[in-house]
């Protein structure tokens, strides 16, 4: 009986370290699958039988101790490792690994599953799955706003790759950025004439070729807005060195828009055989006479020619605006969008009209509207003296530009914020910047991409640069992982002691976080896994050998009776 139970005991050794090496050859088989978790064996012994049972102490005598024989061992358990396996990178988007205890939720013919192997793809219908099975992954799928429904029911995610996003209005267009405080007026002040006229060249007889009138000469003038306008002026011989200035104002178009003249200015000879303006015809550009001002227009310098003169040399008539200076206009611009997703291009200019004191004029070309004009808006800004901004100081309150574009679209009408304080537009020493610092429109656009992030969020990346909320990726976690059982396909089901799958959300809740671009590699440790498989070896063999002996020790004992 003695040889009997050492032979069972072998068995069991057998059996049992069999039972090691098929966990080890699955292990060792699975050594490169995605999210795979490596199991282990642990052994117990089996029952153990009495030979003797042991006896208590007496006043007189010890104690003895129970003799026991056991009668083989059996498996203890079979357990997964569970812990984290390394990430490799993929780039695919959709390829996503987990970074803590939470497991992917997946559906497939009404039966719930869960998995660590994160190689999901859409399918024809746009629903994220394994391609290995189909299995459906789970989460919330967002709202036409983009917004992700509260709790945690879930459903497939299904993201709509033909998915379209309409043209939004611009409404509101925020600029920032600085107006040098020490800026010259942009307005035209002063214009000058220069040089000498060509008395010999001019005749106020009829009868004779020669011209009574000089040939033109032209500078460009600018008002309070920074419109640009041609200034044209011309010396008419009226008698002898005697002379009317003409001067004809014509905007972009060359339409005249104003004209104006100083009549009886006389040349009279200095002395030294030039012939200058006598003192009544200096008087002319003193007064009120040689102002051009039209309110209408913004526009009001001086004309000033009091140095010219007037001989037989050769004309040598030149004019300038405030000495050639550059007029100070800053302008930005900011591509907006009406209703129909047009593109029009804002243009803000600002022109300095006083200390402190700037106009503002919005305006599109008149590509952009409907009647084929410009249309533009103005007002003004006044700056505190520490160079900030003020909405009361901005003239209209909430300054605002309308206009209809072509194409049929609904009346673009535009907020301007040109911000507070030092947030948005303001009047320093420093060099002159403006530009839009956003606006809130956009063209209509079609989905060219998708990004998710670290918390199962899926985002849209559209064609015009926008971005939306999709859907987002929820997983479960268990009490007891090891609880579940496996399925094939890298999916598990949860089961009699894993406790119930708690749904939650990426990050704080579960946490558990995802990458994005990269899959979860198995945790199998190879060296791990061959050092035990050798031990598995030694076993099975030392349990072999327990066999053969006692079978050999059966075999003398048949033989006794030879």
């Amino acid at each position: 009986m003695a040889l009997l139970t050492s032979l069972f005991a072998g068995v069991s050794g057998l059996r049992n370290h069999q039972a090691m090496m098929d966990v080890i050859g699955n292990n060792i088989s699975n050594v490169n699958t995605i999210g795979f978790k490596g199991s282990r064996v642990t052994f117990s012994d089996t029952f153990n039988q009495f030979v003797k049972a042991g006896t208590n102490p007496t006043e007189t005598t010890g104690g003895t101790n129970s003799y026991q024989i056991g009668l083989g061992m059996k498996i203890n358990s079979i357990d997964r490792n569970w812990n984290q396996g390394t990430f490799e990178r993929t780039g695919i988007t959709t390829d996503l690994a987990l970074q803590g205890q939470g497991m992917f939720v997946l559906k497939s013919s009404g039966q719930t599953f869960f998995s660590r192997a994160g190689a999901f793809l859409f399918d024809a219908d746009g629903k994220l799955v394994s391609p290995q099975n189909g299995a459906i992954v789970q989460g919330k799928v967002a709202n036409a706003e983009g917004t992700i429904p509260p709790g945690n029911n879930l459903e497939d995610i299904v993201i709509d790759t033909n998915l379209k996003l309409p043209a939004i209005a611009t409404n509101n267009i925020k600029w920032g950025g600085n107006l040098k405080s020490n800026s010259k007026l942009t307005r035209t002040e002063a214009v000058t004439q220069r040089g000498n006229i060509n008395s010999s060249a001019l005749d106020t007889d009829p009868a004779t070729p020669l011209p009574d009138t000089t040939t033109p000469t032209k500078v460009t003038v600018y008002n309070e807005l920074g419109t640009a306008f041609t200034l044209e002026t011309t010396y008419k011989l009226t008698a002898a060195n005697t002379y009317t200035m003409s001067w004809d104002l014509k905007d972009s178009t060359d339409t005249s828009v104003t004209t104006g003249n100083i009549a009886g200015l006389v040349f009279t000879d200095n002395g030294s055989g030039n012939f200058t303006l006598d003192a009544a015809s200096l008087a002319k550009f003193d007064d009120t006479a040689n102002r051009v001002n039209i309110p209408a227009s913004n526009i009001d310098f001086l004309l000033d020619a009091k140095t010219i003169t007037q001989n037989s040399s050769t004309a040598t008539l030149s004019i300038s605006a405030d000495n050639n200076r550059v007029p100070n206009v800053v302008s930005g611009s900011v591509t907006i969008y009406d209703s129909l997703g047009t593109a029009h291009q804002i243009t803000m200019k600002y022109t300095k009209i006083a200390d402190n004191l700037w106009t503002w004029t919005a305006s599109v070309p008149g590509t952009s509207t409907s009647d084929g004009q410009p249309a533009n808006s103005t007002g003004t800004i006044l700056f505190n003296p520490d160079g900030t901004i003020d909405p009361p100081n901005i003239s209209p309150n909430n300054p605002q530009f309308a206009f209809t574009p072509s194409g049929g679209s609904q009346v673009v009408e535009l907020t301007l914020d040109f911000g507070t304080g030092f947030s948005g537009v303001t009047q320093t020493s420093s060099s002159s910047v403006i530009s839009a610092l956003s606006q809130n429109g956009s063209p209509s656009a079609q989905l060219s991409n998708m990004n998710i992030d670290q918390y199962g969020n899926i985002v849209g990346i559209f064609s015009n640069g926008s971005s939306k909320s999709l859907a987002q990726i929820m997983i479960s976690t268990f009490n007891n992982l090891n609880g579940l059982i496996s399925v094939g396909d890298n999916m598990y089901s949860a089961y009699a002691n894993s406790g119930e799958p708690r749904i939650g959300s990426l990050g704080e809740e579960t946490g558990t976080t995802v990458q994005s671009g990269a899959l979860e590699q198995s945790n199998v440790d190879l060296s791990e896994e061959f050092t035990k498989m050798i031990v598995s070896q030694r076993g099975f063999q030392a349990n072999a050998r327990v066999i053969t002996t006692a079978d050999a020790l059966l075999q003398e004992i048949t033989n006794l009776i030879r």
